[in-house]
């Protein structure tokens, strides 16, 4: 009876996944807790829209699969996101030639304003225009900043409502961790 008690818990534990509750590795897991950014355990797909980017041509969400997303709703009068800014765009020009992308998606502000703006501060990450508000009110945008880490599948794996230090030597641990595990 001990013999194939044991047997069964042997066989039980090679059919549990590898990872953790959330469907992410222990190691990545770790890294997003270090950073104090823990994963969401109930990894949904964010709700798909396809907006105009600045400058021209159009970007849909669930075209970005296959790449590490920072989904980043904004606009240029608020403090907090104009200070989290510069982290994102340093964040940015180390990864962006690694399947990753930040996608800023401005709120509701007419296209000259957000020109100025992103050119005056030499960003270089897409941003995308929210004119109507349509798609921040489809997720629920309350408050801004309001960021969103999404995995290669296009899963959420971690929301944040307020700015970050986005270069933050512990988050940019996160971000390789999440990149390297091509989940």
């Amino acid at each position: 009876m001990k013999k194939s008690f044991a047997l069964i818990c042997v066989i039980f534990l090679f059919l549990l996944p590898a990872a953790g509750q959330s469907g992410l590795s222990r190691e990545i897991e770790q890294a997003f807790a270090e950073a104090n950014l823990p994963v969401l355990r109930q990894r949904a797909f964010p709700p798909d829209f396809s907006l105009s980017l600045l400058g021209s041509g159009q970007i849909t969400l669930s075209r970005l699969k296959g790449k590490v997303v920072i989904l980043n709703f904004w606009a240029t009068w608020c403090p907090p996101c104009r200070m989290e800014m510069p982290s994102m765009e340093a964040l940015y020009g180390r990864f962006k030639n690694r399947n990753f992308e930040i996608l800023a998606v401005d709120c509701a502000e007419k296209a000259p304003v957000v020109q100025r703006f992103i050119q005056n501060n030499k960003y270089s990450f897409p941003v995308a225009l929210d004119s109507s508000g349509e798609v921040s009110s489809q997720y629920g945008i309350s408050g801004i900043p309001t960021s969103y880490i999404l995995d290669q599948e296009g899963r959420i794996v971690h929301r944040v409502v307020g700015s970050l230090d986005w270069n933050n030597r512990k988050i940019v641990a996160a971000i390789e961790a999440l990149l390297n595990s091509g989940s």
